[in-house]
């Protein structure tokens, strides 16, 4: 089959390991013709291309900066997008008959390209859903409920949801939520397709433990609770600051924080002033030196803003999992990921803003080394039975027989 993926994550091959690049490669392996379609925002300097990589085509289409820069470019460029990946995929891929439309959320500005391709080919359209947007921006008031913004979205939203044949949800609770909200446009279209990637499957030893501690000047005998991704308003990054204050030169404790965003000079300028011997904050790391890196730590923590009424299931989780580190997850009361840790013993969970709840179990790590490993290894388990990339990919093609 021919399969088209679309995306505004950038994807310049497809050996690189992640949620997206490892579904694609999945498809390449069992035999399938696979067209990816992707921005290369004007900061990269390139002009739209079509390459051949690692088996797969990549088309780069050149957009304006939409991630990792202003509201206004962001939003304006976000706007284009649409109109400018049909334009490129009518020049670049028009010889070729699509069988399979995958795209993911965010964006969920693609309805025409998504329609145009559906009608033309007579092609299946599966939604990732990894973002429910516009209803993110009202909870962290971003956006004013039922203002124009809000319903000019949501409008997008539902078309979006109506084009779909078939919606790959994160989690049950995910599904729920889409379609009590969405009856009309999303009917039993919903399913279960979790955040899964291909395991690499790898430990290290204790001289290698120690050599990677000491390379980022990290004590080699604390409890390390380590943070990676986003740093960004959704993470609610107020909670993580007030954890680092209450924490900071705690004994045996060390907090490692690798990412980037929004909020990551503001969360800079708070470790700066704490002048903590405790704290790490990295802005970003190679995958592999990330992976590396977090193979040598503790705990895996995850973060979501309080006010969500949305049921987000971060995809950070799987790296933790895959480096057998329990979690501690802070979140709102609306996501099923603290559900899914707790009831699977691989981690726990605390309402984001519980600072003494939070701190509680800070103690409990520290003090169990047992009990944290024990839970680390539930959660490869649970991995290798429920996020595997082999199991999307079957979800996806069940469809299609």
């Amino acid at each position: 089959m021919n399969i088209i993926f679309l995306t505004i994550t950038r994807i310049t091959g497809i050996s690189e390991r992640g949620i997206y690049t490892d579904l694609m490669r999945e498809f390449r392996n069992e035999g399938h013709q696979v067209y990816i379609a992707c921005p290369t925002e004007r900061k990269y300097k390139q002009n739209t291309n079509l390459t051949k990589v690692d088996g797969v085509h990549i088309l780069s289409i050149k957009t304006l900066n939409i991630q990792k820069t202003s509201l206004i470019e962001k939003g304006i460029g976000t706007l284009l997008l649409e109109s400018q990946f049909l334009e490129s995929i009518k020049k670049y891929y028009d010889n070729v008959k699509f069988d399979l439309v995958i795209y993911s959320t965010p964006p969920i500005t693609f309805t025409k390209v998504i329609r145009y391709i559906k009608y033309k080919y007579r092609a299946t359209t599966y939604l990732l859903l990894k973002d429910i947007f516009p209803q993110n921006a009202v909870d962290l008031g971003m956006i004013k409920e039922n203002g124009i913004i809000h319903r000019y979205f949501k409008n997008k939203e539902k078309r979006l949801y109506s084009v779909s044949d078939y919606i790959g949800c994160m989690s049950p609770a995910n599904v729920d939520y889409i379609t009590s909200h969405n009856k009309t446009e999303v009917g039993k279209k919903a399913e279960v397709n979790p955040n899964s990637i291909e395991p690499f499957l790898k430990t290290i030893s204790n001289v290698e433990r120690i050599a990677i501690r000491t390379q980022y000047n990290i004590p080699l005998n604390d409890t390390v609770f380590a943070y990676g991704g986003n740093l960004g308003k959704p993470q609610g990054i107020d909670f993580l600051i007030d954890i680092l204050i209450h924490n900071n030169n705690k004994p045996g404790t060390f907090f490692l924080i690798v990412g980037d965003g929004t909020e990551y000079l503001r969360l800079k300028l708070s470790i700066d002033k704490l002048k903590s011997k405790n704290i790490l904050l990295l802005k970003n790391l190679p995958k592999a030196n990330y992976d590396q890196l977090l193979l040598s730590c503790d705990v895996g923590l995850i973060f979501l803003d309080k006010r969500f009424t949305i049921p987000n299931f971060p995809s950070r989780l799987l790296s933790y999992l895959e480096c057998h580190l329990p979690v501690i997850a802070a979140t709102d009361s609306s996501t099923d990921i603290g559900d899914t840790i707790v009831k699977n013993n691989f981690g726990t969970w605390c309402l984001n803003g519980d600072l003494s709840g939070f701190n509680k179990l800070i103690a409990e790590y520290c003090e169990n080394i047992a009990w944290r490993q024990e839970m680390g290894n539930n959660g490869n388990n649970f991995m290798m039975k429920n996020y595997l990339v082999q199991q999307s990919y079957q979800t996806i093609m069940k469809h299609m027989l």
